[in-house]
């Protein structure tokens, strides 16, 4: 199944395209439609459709701005140029940005149909090739990629001198010079430890990365991606930073059974500082790795909560582990203890006793780290009873756990008002106050929220466990099912007045979402 995106200032089109082509039945799926580039490109960040159709003479940004505009960060994405029969020269233009095809209006929805499943093909042969694992495993044995793989691991790791440094980056070909730097890591995973589905992830990651501005990556351990992200610019380099890790995450993401946990190191200015930024990543990725689902953690998010747990380096593992666990994880670490206890047949008790006094400590000390004191806060912990009564047999030790545990997890969390939480609600106040504009995209509550617009959409998305237009499509057809039940308004007018330009697109939106057309739901009430 691809998904297909779809834009064009006319109405008539984009009901025709919508509604003429039964989409499942010839192996496609309606991701969206737009009436103009800006609030597409908006939308396509966060959709990320394989294919995407678009008329080439729009307001605002027409057809070729927004072609270049997601070549450029989603590459994958295989676009279909729709044009006018004076604008065919104009079109011709469009193949050196990487257009896949163009239709000449007016068009058949065979021909349509005919042009997608051409863009299929070419998706399924870039698939075949980038999962070609053979070929990964060539380019890694050659010198130059041999040389460039240790020069650059050297180089993250601090083990180079800045004068080696330039004349070997010089005899590479590796331009390192810049104002900022980042570290970026990621940890491709297969659920299943299955180590092709696994290596098929990279290979298709390490062909995109050539495409990737100011950027020099290799692949460590076969499964991990290690990239020095530069720029002359912090907002344009934290701009492509998320960029980068939202396309490493769809891509691995096209395998279900894979996932990529990706640890964004923090801004330095001197090559020299390279290590400080990998160390940063490199403890963001071990430390999340239980829960099998795509991350990305940058340390610049964890700063919020305490600039102090982020730099607190000589803490034991367990802290370190507490700083960033999710309750998800809480079975995980009990299985490590009964585990443990296991090991050693006939000391329950003992065992029990070190872990649980371990763990206690652990605790007592992320509380102090963040401003707490475990003594006002849960003195019953720090009771030689709550111990004893813990390591009377497994289940009690095994509650216990648990609880002290959860309890860990909320307290850090309760810190966890920093920024980016007030951003979070203060982009859904604005999204309450302005879904029935038309322009409010991720663009501008990004502007509002003052993030770039691939910063803002991974923290929501990561903390709401939603996407954005998600979020928003659900806010705009509750007020709709609202004015339904509550108002006479006929539907185009409610349409409207929930931000969606076009009415018929209203109802297909509102049918998928509830199973009921917007007439047949208010005829239900």
């Amino acid at each position: 199944m691809y998904s297909v995106f779809l834009v064009d200032d006319e109405p008539i089109v984009l009901e025709g395209i919508r509604t003429k082509i039964d989409w499942e039945a010839w192996g496609f799926s309606f991701a969206g439609e737009a009436s103009d580039g800006e609030i597409a490109l908006s939308m396509i960040h966060e959709i990320k459709p394989d294919i995407l159709i678009t008329d080439i003479k729009m307001p605002f940004m027409d057809g070729l701005q927004l072609a270049s505009a997601v070549k450029k960060t989603q590459p994958w994405i295989k676009i279909i140029i729709l044009s006018g029969h004076d604008e065919f020269d104009y079109a011709k233009k469009a193949i050196s940005i990487g257009i896949e095809d163009y239709l000449l209006k007016p068009f058949t929805s065979e021909e349509v149909i005919a042009s997608l499943q051409k863009a299929a093909k070419i998706i399924d042969k870039e698939r075949t090739q980038l999962s070609d694992i053979s070929k990964m495993k060539e380019e890694l044995k050659s010198r130059d990629t041999f040389l460039k793989k240790e020069f650059l691991n050297n180089l993250v790791h601090g083990e180079i001198d800045f004068s080696t440094m330039m004349q070997k980056s010089q005899e590479l070909g590796i331009n390192l010079l810049s104002r900022y730097y980042k570290v970026i890591i990621s940890k491709i995973e297969s659920k299943t430890d299955n180590l092709q589905n696994q290596q098929e992830a990279c290979s298709r990651i390490n062909s995109y990365s050539s495409s990737w501005e100011h950027t020099i990556s290799y692949f460590h351990h076969s499964n991990r991606l290690i990239a020095i992200v530069k720029d002359s610019s912090q907002k344009n380099l934290d701009e492509n930073i998320y960029n980068i890790a939202e396309t490493i995450e769809h891509i691995t993401a096209q395998n279900p059974d894979c996932y990529a946990v990706t640890g964004i190191g923090k801004t330095v200015e001197h090559l020299s500082m390279i290590q400080s930024s990998y160390d940063d990543a490199k403890k963001l990725v071990e430390l999340n790795n239980y829960e099998n689902e795509n991350r990305i953690l940058s340390s610049d998010d964890f700063q919020e909560t305490s600039n102090v747990l982020m730099d607190f380096l000589e803490s034991d593992p367990l802290v370190d582990r507490l700083k960033y666990a999710a309750k998800s994880e809480i079975p995980v670490i009990i299985n490590e203890y009964i585990e443990l206890i296991k090991n050693n047949p006939g000391q329950f008790n003992v065992f029990a006793s070190y872990i649980l006094v371990d763990l206690i400590f652990a605790v007592s000390k992320l509380i102090e780290n963040l401003g707490g004191n475990i003594k006002e806060i849960n003195p019953e912990i720090l009771q030689r009873s709550f111990i004893d009564n813990a390591v009377l047999e497994e289940k009690n030790f095994i509650e216990t756990v648990e609880s002290v545990l959860n309890f860990a997890i909320d307290y850090r969390d309760s810190k966890k008002t920093g920024p980016y939480s007030e951003i979070i609600l203060k982009a859904k106040k604005y999204i309450e106050e302005n879904y029935a504009d038309q322009n409010t995209t991720l663009t501008t509550v990004a502007e509002y929220v003052c993030l770039s617009p691939n910063h803002f959409s991974t923290i929501f998305s990561q903390r709401c466990k939603t996407t954005f237009i998600e979020y928003l499509t659900d806010v705009r057809i509750e007020n709709a099912k609202r004015l339904l039940r509550d108002t006479d308004m006929k539907g185009y007018d409610i349409a409207y007045e929930c931000g969606f330009s076009d009415p018929h697109y209203f109802s297909y939106i509102f049918k998928k979402i509830t199973g009921l057309s917007p007439r047949d739901y208010k005829g239900s009430l």
